[in-house]
């Protein structure tokens, strides 16, 4: 701010002294004087640089700190969203906003601080100034200021609503883009590339027309300033020429005036250059705010508990879970207990809510109704960080992240040494791919791990679970990739690995829950039975119906 009242005095200067050279060598012939006030212009041309280079600096220094205290804003909250908050904005929407939509608040924060005092101090300056030397010349002055205001912000109204709609649809595009990405072998197999390409075509037109209306609208303000001011320098000039010829205004003053109009012409371009960025940054701001200001509907605990009296303990006590805005619940009165060395599984037909459930225990969403507790202590109460530390999770999509398969391993225990990640892979099954593997531990992965098949992922995430050390294990059918030997052999050696521990296994195949201590069968989101395997062919339709359709009768008793 100091620097721009420095640039803002300096550049009002010039045309004073350049008034001064006029009147006084030119007019009257003092020659005297033109080395003193050669010098006062130099130097204002000096000082006024020196501050203009300061704000650029100081100003893209502050708009960078900005945009990274944004960004880091925006990932934080998002981290804290449940999984009803991330499917309420979408993956691609929240995207834009954390990069495209910061980068436009950032670029409008720059040009703002460099313009944003200037402009309306030169204005008023200038007029200031012109009032000293006549008062109808200072009126011409700043008879365009209104009328540049009103038509300025008019354009802006209208261009801030069409910046709406384009952002809308830069989401709408990006939803679609990945969309196509991510499902490109589906759209091959149904032969559907033209209908997607028609889809993304028809947006981007859109898109295109959008952006083209905000354009035009933006590109009016440029020569509509330039029309007033090219008028109101006609009347100056005019007015001043009359003035001048009176008696009432020197030449030089005339001169100074038409210079402060300039710089008023100045001011006003360098602000409507900082106005064009304001309609996409205001829309950018708002869709920032809109994730800031949502609060996660898994909200930490005010005094949180901070140890477990029955560590490992996992029990759900007529948990009911229901969607926002469905019409029936996914889960109803469930009644689950798991303790330390117990091994419990899930099963059930596809939308029977078995992922749901264990989502409930790692407090991805709370229970609607009910009770679900881990170590003796309600998982509403519970640290999120013991929580974490207490549960880990091997869901039924993999997830990998790029860097390399040691730092993969190592996401729940960074201090984990090579000899126990070796471990780990043998338990999973893992070690021989790994070793075969261009750096071993120190091979790269891909992003979501994409230079690795299904299988391996799989098996890589049981290992980083194992790694982890956790109470409670829950596995999400993440055996499915795996053939029928490999799938044996994990299993057998998983069993000592969590011999210790809680587990609580999802999956679709009998063959690999059916020596599970307790298996629960769900139905509609309801337990249907309870029991080992041999009960359950025995007493339970649904369960013998599911174990029949993948084993012979004399597999499945």
């Amino acid at each position: 701010m100091l620097m721009q009242l420095v640039q803002v005095g300096a550049l009002l200067l010039l045309p004073a002294l350049n008034a001064a050279v006029v009147d006084r060598t030119m007019v009257r012939g003092d020659t005297a004087v033109l080395g003193t006030l050669g010098v006062a212009l130099v130097a204002a041309a000096i000082v006024q640089l020196a501050a203009s280079v300061g704000i650029a600096r100081l100003s893209a220094r502050t708009a960078a700190a900005l945009g990274r205290d944004l960004r880091s804003a925006v990932f934080r909250r998002v981290n804290r969203f449940s999984a009803r908050e991330i499917g309420r904005f979408g993956a691609s929407t929240l995207l834009t906003r954390t990069v495209n939509d910061v980068q436009q608040i950032q670029t409008f924060t720059q040009a703002a601080l460099i313009n944003v005092l200037s402009g309306p101090v030169v204005g008023i300056g200038a007029v200031i100034l012109a009032t000293t030397a006549d008062l109808p010349v200072a009126a011409v002055l700043l008879a365009p200021v209104p009328i540049l205001t009103v038509l300025c912000a008019g354009i802006l109204t209208r261009t801030i609503r069409g910046h709406q709609r384009v952002q809308r649809t830069i989401d709408r595009m990006n939803r679609l883009f990945s969309e196509q990405i991510s499902g490109v072998r589906v759209v091959r197999a149904f032969v559907r590339e033209e209908h997607e390409s028609e889809r993304f075509a028809a947006t981007n037109t859109e898109l295109r027309i959008l952006s083209l209306r905000a354009g035009q609208l933006v590109s009016m303000m440029y020569p509509a300033i330039l029309l007033v001011v090219n008028v109101f320098s006609v009347a100056l000039v005019w007015l001043g020429g009359y003035r001048a010829g009176a008696g009432a205004l020197s030449v030089g003053e005339l001169n100074a005036s038409l210079g402060y109009l300039g710089l008023m012409l100045l001011a006003f371009l360098m602000a409507m250059l900082t106005f064009l960025t304001l309609p996409r940054a205001s829309v950018g701001a708002a869709r920032i705010r809109e994730v800031l200001d949502t609060t996660s509907s898994v909200a930490a605990p005010t005094d949180p508990v901070t140890w477990t009296p029955s560590p490992g303990v996992v029990e759900l006590r007529a948990v009911t879970f229901h969607y926002p805005e469905a019409e029936e619940p996914v889960l109803r009165d469930i009644d689950l207990a798991a303790r330390p060395g117990e091994t419990v599984a899930l099963i059930g037909n596809t939308g029977s809510g078995k992922t749901t459930l264990l989502s409930l225990i790692l407090r991805l969403a709370d229970a609607t109704a009910g009770r679900v507790s881990v170590g003796g202590v309600d998982v509403r109460d519970l640290e999120p960080d013991l929580l974490r530390r207490t549960v880990a999770v091997v869901p039924q999509r993999p997830q990998l992240f790029s860097g390399t398969v040691a730092s993969n391993l190592r996401f729940g225990r960074p201090d984990a040494g090579d000899d126990e990640l070796w471990h780990y892979l043998e338990v999973a099954q893992a070690a021989d791919f790994v070793r075969r593997l261009s750096g071993g531990l120190a091979a790269d992965v891909h992003q979501g791990g994409q230079n690795f098949s299904g299988g391996q992922r799989q098996r890589l995430s049981i290992a980083r679970a194992l790694i982890h050390r956790p109470a409670v294990y829950l596995f999400d059918d993440c055996f499915s990739a795996l053939d029928f030997a490999t799938d044996a052999a994990l299993r057998a050696a998983l069993a000592p690995a969590t011999a210790a521990a809680t587990v609580i296994m999802v999956a679709q195949r009998v063959s690999v829950i059916r020596s599970a201590d307790r298996i629960l069968v769900l139905d509609g989101g309801r337990c249907a039975a309870t029991g080992t395997h041999p009960e359950l062919m025995r007493t339970s339709p649904v369960y013998r119906e599911i174990a029949l359709s993948q084993l012979s009768e004399e597999e499945a008793a």
